[in-house]
C-alpha cells in the first residue's frame, strides 16, 4: 500500500507557473505508474498526465501539451507536475495517483491510491 501528498498548489495569475509535488510512502514507489488529474467544479475528474514506473514514458491530455510537464523523481519517492503559462481554465483541484497494475494508464478506474488533492487557481 501506498500513500500520497499532494503540494504546491496555490493563487497564480494567467500565464505564471506552479510546481505540485507528490510524495509518496513506502518502499515500492518505483513500481508503481503515476498520473495527474484534475477535477474543476462542477466537472468531472479528468486526466491530465501519466508517467511510466521508470520515468521513460510520459503522455499528456492534449489540453496541456507543451505547458504542464510530468516528471519524477524514484530516490525520492516523489512526482512533479511543472505548470507553465497557466489559464483560466486550468483552475481545479490536482490529484496525483499510483497504479501498481499498469506501467502508465490514462484511465482513472485502474489507478489505487490517490492523494487528497492540492488548489490550484488561475486568475486572469
Amino acid at each position: 500500500q501506498v500513500q500520497l501528498v499532494e503540494s504546491g498548489g496555490g493563487l497564480v495569475q494567467a500565464g505564471g507557473s506552479l510546481r505540485l509535488s507528490c510524495a509518496a510512502s513506502g518502499r515500492t514507489f518505483r513500481s508503481y505508474g503515476m498520473g495527474w488529474f484534475r477535477q474543476a467544479p462542477g466537472k468531472e475528474r479528468e486526466f491530465v498526465a501519466a508517467i511510466s514506473r521508470n520515468g521513460a514514458s510520459t503522455y499528456y491530455v492534449d489540453s496541456v501539451k507543451g505547458r504542464l510537464t510530468i516528471s519524477r523523481d524514484n530516490a525520492k519517492n516523489t512526482v512533479y507536475l511543472q505548470m507553465n503559462s497557466l489559464k483560466p481554465e486550468d483552475t481545479a483541484v490536482y490529484y496525483c495517483a499510483a497504479t501498481s497494475r499498469y506501467d502508465y494508464n490514462l484511465n482513472m478506474l485502474k489507478y489505487d491510491y490517490w492523494g487528497q488533492g492540492t488548489q490550484v487557481t488561475v486568475s486572469s
